[in-house]
């Protein structure tokens, strides 16, 4: 863990621990033990951090954007500075390989950087009147307190993409971080302060996270909330938005489909699909999850993801070499290996893999080979080492059986035929396809699904506006 940095709640410019002196043990993934302890509140202490919020949202949302954005770069900088040891602390409470650990605080500085220039062109608009004697404009300007709760798969990244939007918006903020990987929001808080954040404007909680919930949904002072997390836990917070008509933009779950056509390099396609399944140990919303892949292929294609899959190094993530760390926790753990044999029962073959490997919540990646269409483990979310292998025969099957889900947010197509690319990408109901990569997300396109993943897009200047409101003036007798 970096030195120098305080792992506590942050409130009103001041580090906290929870009243009653309660504390959440952190257990490192990839050895099962206990390696340190942050507070843990019952929820007392979040109405106070949104009363500092609402307060420091006066000055915050005066302040000119050029302002904000000095802010905001030098966070961006300084996390850049410190990429290899906060990329240490990620791994401990994450898990993951430390190149992508390294790699998602790039990308969270690059959030915080970004957005400080975009917040600088939060453009309104003038209308032209059917009428001579008046004059309309259209101008945004910033919501106030946000609610910010995210998920533990990407600790620094998540909470970024949020954090930055908002603040560069003009909004303050009360951040709620998973409790299984805390330590990456404390440092992103610790990187803010380091960089001159004045106090108020961002907030960090760690407790319980019903009891945290219900205090951001009954204020009213907080405008929104930014949800990061389960389809289960949205509908939750949707319910409890209804009766208090809070705002909410949510990023749920994800079953993504790739379609393969039979006119790709099958060997680069292959290895490469490898890769973006794995990621993470597959805990990626938008992770390539069912594979459906041309019969005319189906049996080439296979062999080759089992070669590649077999070759992953499985092991602790603070080893250059390993490419699969383990589950973030006993739970998920447990979930993907009854994903696993569900699909053993169902009737199909696990090509490889699906063991449990070392001491920690380690699962040898798996490929499973569907031989039951009707098979239904694979329409779950998984978010684990798992690949299943569909073969499909024609387009129109291959569309209907990617559709046939109740998500919505990622899609992947590989062809080489624009014609075939085409018909499919506006084909697949999900709010983002990506044809021929692994990576159909960037800081600066908008991220959002259809369906059950989501409402709202972060990300882009799509995500500026959803922490700004629109308001019309109009001019008359002129």
């Amino acid at each position: 863990m970096m030195q120098g940095v305080t792992y506590k709640m942050y409130i009103n410019g001041a580090f906290h621990d929870a009243p009653d002196g309660s504390i959440w043990e952190l257990r490192n993934p990839a050895t099962d033990k206990i390696f340190t302890t942050v507070p843990f509140d019952a929820g007392d202490t979040t109405p106070s951090a949104i009363d500092a919020a609402a307060a420091a949202f006066k000055g915050w949302s005066k302040l000119s954007p050029w302002s904000r954005a000095e802010i905001l770069k030098k966070t961006a900088d300084f996390i850049r500075q410190h990429v290899q040891a906060f990329a240490e602390t990620m791994v401990m409470e994450s898990g993951k390989p430390i190149a992508e650990a390294k790699g998602e605080w790039q990308v969270a500085a690059n959030l915080f950087e970004w957005y400080a220039e975009e917040g600088k062109r939060s453009y309104g608009k003038v209308i032209p009147s059917s009428r001579t004697d008046k004059r309309m404009q259209v101008i945004y300007q910033p919501m106030g307190v946000i609610g910010v709760i995210t998920a533990w798969n990407f600790p620094a990244y998540n909470p970024a993409r949020a954090w930055a939007a908002a603040l560069a918006a003009g909004c303050t903020v009360v951040a709620k971080v998973s409790e299984f990987t805390p330590l990456s929001g404390m440092l992103l808080v610790h990187a803010l302060v380091q960089s001159g954040i004045p106090k108020g404007v961002i907030n960090l909680v760690h407790g319980k996270a019903d009891a945290i919930g219900d205090a951001l949904l009954q204020s009213p002072h907080v405008k929104k909330i930014s949800f990061t997390g389960s389809t289960r836990v949205g509908k939750i917070l949707m319910q409890g938005a209804a009766q208090t008509q809070t705002k909410l933009a949510l990023e749920l779950g994800g079953n993504a489909p790739v379609i393969i056509m039979p006119d790709v390099d099958i060997e680069l396609v292959a290895k490469s699909a490898v890769s973006g399944r794995f990621r993470n140990c597959g805990q990626v919303c938008v992770a390539p999850q069912r594979f459906f892949v041309h019969a005319a292929i189906f049996d080439q294609f296979k062999s080759l993801v089992v070669a590649h899959t077999q070759a992953l190094s499985v092991g602790n993530g603070l080893s250059v070499e390993t490419r699969i760390g383990p589950l973030i926790n006993a739970t998920q753990k447990h979930h993907v290996l009854s994903i696993i044999d569900q699909a053993r029962q169902e009737g199909n073959t696990i090509l490889c893999g699906g063991d449990v490997a070392g001491p920690g919540y380690f699962i040898a990646p798996a490929v499973i080979d569907v031989q039951h269409k009707q098979s239904d483990f694979y329409n779950r979310e998984i978010f684990g080492p798992v690949m299943p292998l569909i073969p499909f025969s024609s387009m129109e099957e291959a569309v209907e059986m990617a559709n046939n889900t109740p998500y919505g947010l990622a899609a992947y197509i590989w062809t080489n035929d624009i014609r075939q690319a085409t018909y499919l990408s506006e084909a697949l109901e999900f709010g983002i396809v990506g044809i021929n990569e692994w990576a159909p997300h960037a800081t600066e396109a908008p991220f959002g699904g259809w369906k059950q993943s989501g409402l709202g897009h972060e990300s882009g200047p799509e995500g500026l506006l959803e922490y700004m409101e629109k308001k019309l003036i109009s001019t008359g007798g002129l």
